[in-house]
């Protein structure tokens, strides 16, 4: 039925950013993987960044988060990104949505990337709408990973969920790992129907297929776009 809507109507990688995004997922897969996944996403290469652009972005973590998947490791980030995360660890959601509310008013960053675990009270509808508000008045767009959280009132305008899928084959080694995978949900958005997608690295790129891809290496897939060329390094290694 989804192929019947007209084009504008569904989701696919390039589509113009979204201000607020909001990405559940389980401690296992890690935000910082989820989060980079989010920037690619919405057609923003190098997380919105030329190489020649000297805006940061700021990334927030409550201590659960820090506790649950780590910092962001910057010798894993991609060369332009290194020197330009500003990295915030926020005690409590309180204070993390302190710091990100402040970060969505500086016209200066690329983004907002934020963490927090759980449903703390402090995240609720009302607060919510303030980051989607202070997000679209600047226009700074904001990345909020949900850890181990459950899917709760939200006025993000693309809400996602996102796990590990199964990695494809290995080329030279059937009995190794191949690429890894991830499946994602978008299950709420404004102006877009939802649907899924398979995510993975091809080595140069993040790509996105509609349907689950087979595990041979050479399967063909329906794929676009998601970050453009990442330098020779994956964003997925984050």
């Amino acid at each position: 039925m989804a192929d019947m809507l007209p084009a504008s109507a569904q989701w696919r990688p390039g589509v113009r950013a979204v201000c607020h995004n909001e990405i559940f997922v389980s401690a296992a897969d890690g935000g910082g993987i989820a989060a980079a996944l989010a920037l690619a996403m919405n057609g923003m290469r190098m997380a919105g960044m030329a190489e020649d652009d000297p805006r940061a972005v700021l990334w927030v973590q409550d201590r659960d988060a820090m506790r649950l998947s780590g910092r962001p490791y910057r010798s894993g980030l991609p060369e332009p990104l290194r020197r330009r995360v500003i990295h915030v660890a926020a005690r409590t959601a309180e204070d993390a949505l302190f710091a990100l509310e402040e970060g969505l008013r500086c016209r200066d960053l690329a983004c907002v990337v934020g963490e927090i675990t759980g449903n703390p009270r402090a995240l609720n509808f009302t607060a919510s709408r303030r980051l989607s508000l202070v997000s679209e008045k600047h226009g700074v767009p904001l990345y909020l990973v949900r850890q181990d959280a459950e899917r709760d009132l939200g006025s993000a305008r693309m809400r996602w969920t996102m796990r590990s899928a199964p990695s494809s084959a290995a080329r030279w080694n059937v009995r190794v790992p191949g690429a890894p995978r991830w499946h994602a949900e978008l299950f709420r958005a404004r102006g877009y129907t939802s649907g899924e997608w398979i995510l993975h690295d091809d080595g140069t790129r993040l790509v996105a297929g509609r349907e689950p891809l087979a595990t041979g290496p050479d399967s063909p897939s329906h794929h676009g776009d998601l970050a453009g060329q990442s330098g020779g390094r994956s964003l997925a290694a984050l």
